[in-house]
């Protein structure tokens, strides 16, 4: 009864504030108290019971009002903060006002008019401690001060450290909260006890935190990503004393989780796990604070030892924003481990098989890892050189191609597949990853892919092969990156499967079909790439590779294609005329597909509704990488944009990128001599003749002069029919001395951009959107940073 009659009275009060059309006065408390003062509301209640159109109708009728109600509620959260919230009656305000709050800013943020609301201070509110206007803060500032303190707030958020009742109160201003770290891990290894209400506390101040922080999905996206989010620089800086104990609190929850526990089947169908929450909420206000342009701030380099704190003192000062700050200067090897086990212990869960169905805990915040993971390497390079050190590397590799593969068919998952590649993107870039691939791959997480016997090499070719011959439409532009990825590992892949070669060989057949070629700008891009790959396994790794080098001897048809490719107008024509009878994509004829794992599911398309968020367009692969060449001891050397540049990307225009329009391309296009005056795509003889020069066939045509007539001697002398003893010839074999000179290999390594870092922004937050259902803090706000759009 208790509990309906405080909701009465709760919906009372919000419609009084909606109908009153004079002010309410800030001192009358009986008016105010009535929002807080009451125990019984719940989040989702406060939700229900305070409507969307009520609050935008105070907003534009009795904007005092509304003023009032949000500085009442801020200052109820400062005087706790003051006070310590010992008593339940203070918890509840807090509490209540959290609330109100998480509901009341979206709305506020909204509108551009209210938009220097929280940053201004409100009149006569610094008078009554004496103070004069001048010093008082801004209301925004004494929020989120508000909030960083009651993060750390004994008996209401952390553990108590009083040995007894009788002791005084801890005096919040005092307390060190270096001491009270929520988690173990990173620079804290005492783990405090779980309390279940601290979790459910935290978890809202977090929520209110990560709604403060929202106002830049309000905000169009902008071309120049340098446009600090105000209440992350102020949360992030010097000014909140607790930056360092929550940037680790926040840190140590996440990687410590760990969801299966005990592994008892089914036990989380019969307890709730409190600690998801809470760990969802820190990921989220993690990748928000950590969201900074390292393009256009170099973040520190890292060369400190490994040895005392867990924060390298030794570097020079580097951004500030101290989460950035701190992520940068972790250096200790067991932090490293640390973070990395923890990462991939998460992003693993939802691959986890058990006999009896869904008896396993799944975690469903696989993007947000993604995005702190993508960060920890981003602005820690000895993170990076950790995580490649040693095979862990693998962990995060296999989830991140099960993602890859079980989203390619999903309209409403084109960001997951963007971050995976990029990351993948970024590894690939260093030596070691390509090295790193060579390891059997054992563990069969059941995906929708042929079975295969090989390496981990193996299963990237083949979930790559799968995206591009089955994946949707709008995957296209990751073609270039993903065949990067492969260009970047080739020269270390010591003996690819029959399936993996078999695999390369259909994707150059698809590639080089002359109506592929001819229709697009950027396609024979893609010839190029693969091309490099067969050249570089070739002149590097010749010796374990006798099922590649076998593929090509059996499809050398294709390479005498592109040989002998025509560029006289009327096979050009006829080629394109083919293009419109067949508009499929790609062939995935000859792709021999075979059985599938046991156990997977296909790749299923979103289903129809599905909420998707709008991308901005990611960055053409020649923006998103630099050319680094690799010397013979090992090293690399970055090179000059113009004598890096492959001849098919100095042929042709850039490739334009995932969110443009078909139109784009063509103005693009019609300032090419190769275009016709009235925007369609119109290949020439020179345009062909530009790239086809400078095809890198000269490696493969030698090896097949050399290798074709032994192979087809072989078989007529011996009678062989059997692949077996041809792949048994080709393994002994040797083209020492018989192949042009090897050429230097050239890596193709993920710059920070500018483009790249406004993509990752509008992505995170599109998906923090998304999966704030409960309550649906943002769900029908005019939000300007995306669309939102249905399947």
């Amino acid at each position: 009864m208790g509990t309906a009659d405080s909701k009465l009275n709760f919906r009372k009060a919000v419609i009084q504030l909606t109908t009153k059309t004079q002010p309410v006065e800030a001192t009358d408390d009986a008016f105010w108290d009535q929002f807080w003062a009451d125990s019984a509301t719940s989040v989702q209640d406060v939700f229900a019971l305070v409507p969307a159109a009520e609050i935008r109708a105070v907003r534009e009728e009795s904007p005092s009002n509304l003023a009032t109600l949000c500085y009442k509620a801020v200052e109820k959260l400062v005087q706790g903060s003051e006070s310590g919230c010992h008593s339940e009656k203070e918890k509840q305000i807090v509490l209540n006002c959290c609330r109100l709050l998480t509901r009341v800013l979206p709305y506020i943020f909204e509108d551009p008019d209210w938009r220097g609301f929280f940053w201004s201070t409100v009149p006569g509110a610094g008078q009554e401690g004496g103070e004069e206007d001048e010093n008082a803060r801004p209301l925004a500032e004494s929020l989120l001060l508000a909030i960083a303190d009651l993060l750390f707030c004994p008996d209401f958020t952390v553990q108590s450290h009083r040995k007894s009742a009788v002791d005084s109160a801890e005096d919040i201003h005092s307390l060190d909260s270096c001491e009270y770290i929520w988690e173990a891990g990173v620079g804290f290894a005492h783990s405090p006890q779980p309390n279940y209400t601290h979790d459910l506390n935290r978890t809202e101040l977090l929520k209110l935190l990560l709604t403060c922080f929202s106002e830049a999905m309000y905000l169009p996206p902008a071309p120049d990503s340098n446009s600090a989010n105000p209440w992350v620089q102020f949360f992030c800086s010097t000014e909140n004393r607790h930056a360092l104990p929550l940037f680790t609190s926040l840190l140590n929850i996440v990687c410590a989780y760990d969801p299966v526990g005990y592994g008892i089947p089914y036990n989380h169908w019969l307890f709730s796990d409190y600690r998801e929450p809470l760990v969802e909420e820190a990921a989220q206000v993690l990748i928000v604070t950590l969201d900074y342009d390292s393009a256009t701030s170099a973040s520190p380099t890292i060369d400190g030892t490994t040895t005392g704190t867990a924060m390298d003192d030794s570097d020079p000062p580097g951004p500030e924003n101290l989460f950035v700050n701190y992520l940068s200067r972790i250096h200790r090897e067991e932090d490293f481990q640390f973070i990395l086990k923890g990462v991939a212990r998460l992003l693993s869960n939802p691959l986890l098989q058990t006999y009896l169905p869904n008896s396993a805990k799944k975690i469903q915040f696989h993007q947000e890892l993604l995005v702190l993971f993508w960060k920890l390497c981003d602005f820690n390079k000895k993170f990076l050189f950790f995580v490649l050190k040693s095979s862990d590397v693998l962990d995060i590799l296999v989830p991140i191609l099960f993602f890859l593969n079980d989203a390619r068919a999903d309209q409403s998952r084109v960001g997951l597949m963007h971050i995976g590649v990029f990351i993948l993107l970024l590894l690939s870039g260093e030596r070691n990853f390509g090295v790193r691939l060579n390891k059997p791959y054992s563990v069969r997480v059941p995906m929708d892919i042929p079975v295969f016997t090989g390496t981990h090499a193996d299963l990237l070719i083949v979930v790559f092969h799968k995206i591009i011959t089955s994946g949707h439409q709008r995957l296209q532009p990751l073609f270039d990156c993903l065949l990067t990825i492969i260009v970047n590992v080739s020269p270390y892949l010591k003996s690819l499967s029959m399936v993996a070669a078999n695999k390369l060989l259909h994707l150059l057949e698809a590639f080089s079909t002359t109506w592929f070629l001819f229709s697009a700008v950027q396609n024979h891009h893609l010839v190029f790439f693969l091309l490099e790959v067969f050249n570089n396994i070739i002149q590097y790794q010749f010796d374990g590779n006798s099922n590649l080098v076998y593929a090509i001897i059996r499809k050398r048809s294709v390479f005498h294609q592109l040989a002998n490719l025509p560029t006289d107008v009327p096979s050009i024509h006829k080629a394109l005329q083919r293009r419109r009878r067949n508009p499929e994509t790609l062939s995935r004829t000859n792709s021999q597909e075979g059985v599938s794992m046991e156990g997977s599911c296909p790749a299923a398309p979103a289903e129809p509704g599905t909420l998707k968020t709008s991308l901005v367009a990611t960055p053409g692969i020649d923006k998103l990488t630099e050319k680094s060449q690799v010397s013979e001891d090992g090293t690399m050397k970055s090179l000059e944009p113009e004598s890096g540049r492959s001849p098919a990307e100095s042929s042709s225009p850039a490739r334009t990128s995932e969110r443009e329009e078909p139109g784009q391309a063509c103005r693009e296009q019609q300032q090419s001599p190769t275009a016709s005056t009235g925007g369609q795509w119109n290949p020439t003889p020179d345009w062909v003749l530009s790239w086809k020069s400078k095809l890198p066939l000269q490696t493969i045509m030698r090896l097949l002069q050399v290798l074709v007539p032994q192979v087809e001697k072989i078989c007529i002398d011996k009678g062989l029919t059997d692949e077996s003893e041809i792949l048994k010839f080709l393994q002994h074999g040797t083209l020492v001395g018989l192949l042009p000179v090897p050429h230097p290999i050239l890596i193709r390594k993920y710059q920070a951009n500018s483009g790249t870092a406004m993509w990752f922004r509008t992505y995170m937050w599109g998906v923090i959107y998304l999966r704030n259902v409960d309550p649906p803090v943002w769900y029908d706000t005019d939000v300007k940073l995306f669309e939102i759009q249905r399947v």
